[in-house]
């Protein structure tokens, strides 16, 4: 196969699959100058928007494409950038030889868990899994209940339970990491039921609606490949002899023999993080972001990302990336943007307010809506203790509940009088989406001054980028803490702590961010296993299995 790069189309020209195809392979056949019995097949590679003429959106593609001859082809088109395909097919690693004297452990269920799952139950390692939350449609019900009645579970939340913070959140697949193994990753998400085309599109995305169903798909691989998940099944102590892991203790009561265990506990697992501490494993305080979530009506950003074409039909709901850097030394940005997406509340511990972003996979809702962050540094913490940046994140999630009315309402301001240093009163053509409610207070009694000061430079000069966003009637609401991990679990070159056997990986770890990294830590770090260890015998497997 041939990769083309930089065919364009119209948005009319790709109203729908069909005209696409036929549109593409016209101008495969134009840009190669080859006759149509030629072109043998071709596929997408990737699909992007091209939005800087507002009067001439287009679309972009790169594909890859069978044609007869192909060395003819290359030969002459190599000033064009068309190349051949590489191959971008997962590479298994070589199993190792030592044996397992008890079942590889993974603890957590989030991405980095549950992708180290699916990989050494395909390659007979006969993991178990131990999630301290519910399965997805149990976690589901427990957070709708939340959302209405204040009423939280500090186990099974937005934060924990079945396939991580991700399930509630865009679903994006987006990384900045170069890994062949996030291709192998996509294509699991399209086997257990996740669209086709985010394994093209340049910005993809699953959905909160379509997550949680993929995640229970692949869930059931895990167990039909011989792995076994327990749910409501939280690690509350490692006994750790002479350096090395030797066993857990679930739900305080419950020990567990384990010598080999993977950690993916997420960036919220804050009482793991102490349990941690005190049993010696090495942690240091790392950056993180924190501020507020900011709402916009979908159909300003529509107008501002792509001008007349806004209504186009099938052009979907627009998004957005800014970034700031102040003179005073500190940057702001925003993260996790939900186009047509609610502000969600995802608290993890009570007596705490947290705030994040969530679409469904149409991402039909109303509101815009991202979080607006600071950076904040280790030496921004009161102390230097390893767990210092999560009292900073208790602090300012302990104000915004004060200040939100202590019933897990968000304190909230719209954006004009937040800029003007000055109460809101009530709300104006922009309809708040957080559940269970907002309360209007002055978001500078929740968070640092520093982080005020930043987020008003930054509001003005996004709106240098995006027409309308400092539109006084948008919403504010507070505080979103976590960004990424506030902790980082030292690990490795074969990414093993300093306790033999226990292998910290995924954003809680503080070596990813976002589902696709995690993901990749978690293929990464199965890797590691596999090749250190035998399989388990087919004999071995039944015995365990039946244990």
């Amino acid at each position: 196969m041939i990769r083309i790069p930089n065919l364009k189309l119209r948005i009319n020209e790709a109203a729908n699959h069909h005209a696409e195809k036929q549109a593409l392979h016209n101008l495969i056949l134009s840009k190669l100058k080859i006759n149509r019995n030629e072109l043998i097949t071709f596929r997408i590679f990737k699909k992007s928007i091209d939005a800087r003429k507002k009067d001439a959106i287009l679309y972009v593609y790169t594909v890859d494409a069978t044609i007869k001859n192909e060395p003819a082809i290359l030969k002459k088109a190599v000033k064009a950038g068309i190349t051949p395909t590489p191959d971008l097919s997962y590479k298994k690693v070589n199993p190792g030889k030592e044996s397992l004297v008890h079942r590889p452990v993974i603890i957590g269920m989030g991405p980095a868990g549950l992708f180290a799952g699916l990989m050494l139950s395909r390659n007979g390692y006969a993991p178990i899994i131990l999630e301290r939350g519910d399965d997805v449609d149990v976690r589901t019900d427990k957070i709708e209940t939340f959302w209405k009645t204040g009423r939280l579970d500090p186990e099974s939340n937005v934060q924990f339970g079945e396939g991580g913070a991700g399930t509630f959140s865009d679903g994006k697949l987006t990384t900045l990491i170069n890994d062949t193994r996030c291709r192998s990753i996509l294509e699991t998400f399209i086997n257990a039921g996740a669209p086709e085309e985010i394994l093209y599109l340049s910005k993809p995305h699953i959905g909160t609606d379509l997550l949680r169903e993929t995640v229970k798909t692949i869930r059931k691989q895990i167990i039909e490949n011989g792995g076994d998940v327990r749910f409501r099944a939280k690690v509350t102590d490692f006994i750790i002899q002479d350096h090395q892991l030797t066993g857990l203790i679930i739900n305080d009561t419950e020990k567990l023999d384990c010598t080999t265990a993977l950690l993916g506990i997420g960036h919220s697992a804050r009482d793991t993080f102490e349990t941690l501490y005190h049993r010696g494993i090495t942690l240091t305080p790392k950056p993180f972001s924190i501020g507020v979530r900011i709402e916009h009506p979908q159909q300003l950003i529509n107008r501002s990302q792509y001008g007349s074409a806004a209504t186009t039909e099938g052009l979907g709901a627009a998004d957005y990336k800014l970034s700031y850097h102040s003179p005073k030394g500190r940057s702001a940005y925003t993260f996790c943007m939900c186009p047509g997406g609610y502000v969600v509340a995802a608290a993890s511990e009570e007596n705490k307010v947290v705030t994040n972003g969530m679409s469904k996979h149409q991402r039909n809702g109303e509101n815009a809506n991202a979080a607006l962050l600071v950076g904040v540094q280790p030496e921004d913490f009161e102390s230097d203790h390893p767990l210092a940046g999560v009292a900073f994140q208790r602090k300012w999630e302990g104000l915004a509940f004060t200040l939100g009315g202590g019933n897990y309402h968000a304190p909230a301001q719209l954006v004009g009088d937040f800029l003007a240093d000055k109460p809101s009163k009530q709300w104006g053509s922009v309809k708040p989406t957080y559940t269970p409610g907002l309360t209007f207070a002055q978001l500078k009694d929740c968070l640092p001054d520093y982080v005020v000061t930043t987020i008003k430079e930054a509001l003005l000069h996004f709106n240098n980028k995006i027409n309308g966003f400092t539109m006084a009637d948008s919403i504010m609401t507070g505080v979103e803490t976590r960004s990424s991990s506030p902790v980082r679990i030292n690990r490795d070159d074969d990414n093993v702590s300093n306790v033999l056997g226990l292998y910290p990986m995924g954003e809680g770890a503080g070596y990813a961010g976002g589902i696709m990294s995690s993901a990749v830590d978690g293929v990464k770090t199965a890797e590691k296993i596999i090749m250190k260890y035998a399989p388990f015998s087919a004999s071995d497997q039944s015995a365990l299995l039946d244990a």
